[in-house]
C-alpha cells in the first residue's frame, strides 16, 4: 500500500529573517525565527507567503531542533491558507554547526522533516482542508525550503 505520494505537489520556499535567540529555558534553548515572505510552486498550488508568520523552536538538550512553524499562504486565485507544520531537524554536530552558519549543506546530510496541515475557506483549494502532508526540508542561509507530499 502506497502511503506517500511519489512527488510533492508543492515547494515551499520561506524567506527568513535572523534568529531570535531566547537562550536557555526550562523547555530548551528557545529561538523565533519570522517569516517575511516567500513562495509556493508546483503542480497543484502556486502563491505567494505572506509576512507575518514565523518558527518557533527549541533546541533539545539531545541537539534535536523541535519546529513549530505557523504561517499564511496566499494562492494566486487570491485564497488564503493557514499552514500549521510541525518537525524536527538533527545531524551530525558538524554539519549542524555548518547550517548554523549559513553555509550551503547538502540535506542528505541532515535529517529535516515536518508534518503538515492546512486550512483555508478556498473553493478552489478546499481539498487541502481534508490532507496530512510530510515535508523533506533543506535550510539555506536566509530561507527554508520544502518539498510537501501528500499522505495518500
Amino acid at each position: 500500500m502506497t502511503v506517500l505520494a511519489e512527488t510533492p505537489f508543492m515547494q515551499v520556499r520561506a524567506e527568513l529573517a535572523d534568529i531570535l535567540e531566547f537562550g536557555a529555558t526550562p523547555a530548551g534553548t528557545r529561538r523565533v525565527i519570522n517569516i517575511l515572505g516567500g513562495t509556493v510552486t508546483g503542480p497543484r498550488l502556486n502563491g505567494r507567503i505572506l509576512p507575518g508568520g514565523a518558527d518557533w523552536q527549541v533546541i533539545r538538550a539531545d541537539g534535536v531542533a523541535d519546529i513549530s512553524a505557523r504561517y499564511t499562504i496566499q494562492t494566486e486565485s487570491g485564497a488564503l491558507i493557514l499552514v500549521s507544520s510541525d518537525g524536527v531537524r538533527h545531524g551530525p554536530p558538524e554539519v549542524i554547526a555548518r547550517l548554523s552558519r549559513g553555509e550551503d549543506v547538502d540535506p542528505a546530510l541532515y535529517y529535516f522533516r515536518t508534518a503538515m496541515r492546512f486550512e483555508t475557506g478556498g473553493a478552489d483549494v478546499a481539498w487541502l482542508n481534508r490532507v496530512i502532508a510530510v515535508a523533506r526540508g533543506k535550510r539555506e542561509a536566509n530561507a527554508v525550503v520544502l518539498d510537501v507530499y501528500e499522505v495518500v
